[in-house]
Formats: structure tokens, sequence, C-alpha cells
């Protein structure tokens, strides 16, 4: 069988010889996209020098330098976001993304601020899960002037200057919660929130919509004021022991931030009548998520479909990157989904 020749290849591929001999040699520069369609009709043809071309289309491909500033690499989901970020970036074909993730422990401003100007010091563009601080804002105002655009992850932040959000609605997430709740417990009595910082507009907002919720349509409920546990699953079960050892018409939590192993383990303990007598609803999905809804222990958990919304981001943050001054800030919205004991 004749061996393929160069004209082959040009003809194959719809291109000129001379684009060819362009992308074997080296000798100047050919759009990612034709050099994709010539390995394509190389593969096609059986062409001898696909090596030599994928080292020309990877030579041609912009490299990006993202960085990803999450939060308390003790928890498992947010290691779990970091490993769908990095499969998000190695899956782009447009351009070679090099992830750079740093989990932040100490959640206090000062740390995320000195932790976010460290990271974009080496990076295209940042993104960040933080509390809405004035000092996070100030820090993003300052990488704005310095051309470092920064993208607000899972929970938006005030900051004018913030490149975009990517993340769910959380109006709808909090009355989402609350109607679960409102179908499915048993008769009137109170509602427990668990909220993790008020300064997380995700759980913020979506604690108001629950409330709101609430007020239209169940008034044989009660909704207690929100009890903060930090984002801490030790301060969740202590919350949580202590409404379980009080008065018997609890009869629905939402636990609007992090703690939820907390709750389960506090839900565990007790007897179970008293623990199946409460509705509990969270939001993501982990480990201790999944466990909660095989056990019967959680009745629904609204979450971030965290490939999609890794995707989303990466995108975004590319969208970001070289925007003309005064342009929009980067609105992308992904639809929560829905995980119950009898879907996960």
């Amino acid at each position: 069988m004749k061996r393929p020749t160069i004209a082959d290849l040009a003809q194959a591929a719809g291109v000129s010889v001379s684009t060819v001999n362009r992308i074997l040699n080296g000798s100047a520069k050919v759009e990612t996209a034709t050099i994709e369609r010539v390995r394509e009709a190389a593969t096609g043809i059986g062409f001898y020098g696909l090596n030599v071309i994928d080292a020309r289309k990877d030579q041609s491909m912009p490299r990006r330098r993202l960085g990803f500033l999450l939060q308390q690499s003790s928890r498992e989901l947010y290691r779990l976001f970091g490993r769908r970020i990095e499969e998000a970036a190695a899956q782009r074909r447009g351009e070679r993304i090099e992830p750079v993730l740093e989990f932040v422990d100490r959640l206090e401003p000062e740390t995320i601020a000195a932790r976010l100007r460290a990271l974009a010091a080496g990076c295209d563009a940042v993104a960040v899960i933080a509390g809405d601080h004035p000092l996070i804002g100030q820090t993003i105002q300052a990488l704005k002037a310095d051309g470092k655009p920064v993208v607000a992850y899972i929970t938006d932040l005030s900051a004018p200057d913030r490149a975009g959000y990517v993340g769910t609605d959380n109006w709808k997430l909090g009355r989402t919660a609350a109607w679960f709740i409102a179908e499915t417990a048993r008769g009137p009595g109170r509602v427990a929130v668990l909220i993790g910082n008020h300064r997380y507009q995700c759980q913020d907002v979506s604690d108001a919509s629950f409330r709101s919720y609430m007020r239209e349509n169940a008034a044989h409920l009660s909704v207690d004021d929100s009890r903060p546990t930090h984002e801490e699953p030790g301060e969740a079960h202590r919350i949580m022991a202590g409404l379980l050892a009080g008065s018997d018409d609890l009869v629905g939590i939402y636990v609007a931030g992090g703690g939820i192993s907390g709750v389960l383990e506090a839900l565990r303990e007790a007897p179970e009548a008293r623990r199946r007598a409460v509705r509990v609803v969270c939001r993501d999905m982990g480990p201790a998520t999944h466990r909660g809804l095989a056990e019967g222990l959680i009745t629904a958990t609204l979450c971030h479909p965290l490939e999609r919304t890794s995707e989303q981001l990466v995108q975004t943050m590319l969208d970001a990157i070289g925007q003309p001054k005064g342009s929009p800030i980067l609105q992308r919205t992904i639809p929560f989904e829905i995980v119950t004991p009898a879907n996960v």
C-alpha cells in the first residue's frame, strides 16, 4: 500500500501543501484549530508524522495559569471541588490550563485576603470561595487594577470589581429547601436553621428565602433564629444534640452551611423515634451527605453539579482575562441538583 504523502494529507485536511509543511517544519505559526484538523486527517489516512503534528499542536496552544482558593482542606467536599476543577482544566482542548489549587483552613478575612494576593501573583486569573468582607473587596479591587481578574465561586461577593460569579441561584435553593420540609414534616412544630457564617452570601440569601417561603406557605411551622456553626462539624453536633434533647416539637432542620456530618452524628445518637420525626435538608453532596441519604436521615440535598460548575468556572475565568475596562460582571448561574434517598 502506498505511503500517504504530504499532498495526500493536505487534500484530506482541506488545506494547502504549504500549510502542512509549516506544521511539520515548525517554520511559522499555524492556528491550533487548523493543526487539529490536519491531525484528524492524518489519523484518518495513516500519515506517518502524527508525533510531529501533536508536538506542533501543543506548542501552538495558549497557556493559562489559573488559581483557585478553596477552603478547609480537612473537608472532603472541598477536596472534591478541587478534583473536579483539575478535571475540567485537563479537558480543555483549545488551550493548556495549569490549575493551581490552594486550601485555606483559617477563614479570617485577613488570611483570605493575604492568600488571595499571593495566589494571584503567579496566575492569570483567580477564583475564590470566601465570606463577604470589605477587606476582601479591597483586595479584589487592587488585583483588578493589576490586571488580575477575580471570579467568585459558589458564594457571590459584593465587591464591585469582581470579574464574575459562578454558582447556583441561592434564592431558589432556599425556597426549595423550605418546600421539602413544609411538605414532608409530620404535623406542626419548629424548624431550626443552621448556617455556617452570615458573611457567606449563598447561605444568607438561602436562609432569607427559606423563611420567605415558610411565612407564605407553612403557617403551621415556626422557624427559629439561625444558629451559626462556623463551618465546624463539632459545633453543628453540639447544636443538634441540644435541639434533640430539648422539647419534642422539632420537626425540621435546614443545614444552609457546613456541619452536616456533625448533624448526622447527633441524629444517630438520638433514639430512633426522635430522629425519624425530624426532616433534614442540606446543600451539596459529599461522603457524609451520601451516607446520610442512604440511611434515610436526610430528606433531600440541594447541590451544585460539580462537573458542570467547574467547567463553567474555568470558562468564566478565561473569558475574564483581558476583558476591556468597564466590562460587565460575568454571571454564570448553574441550576442545582436535587438528590433524595430514592435517587442517591
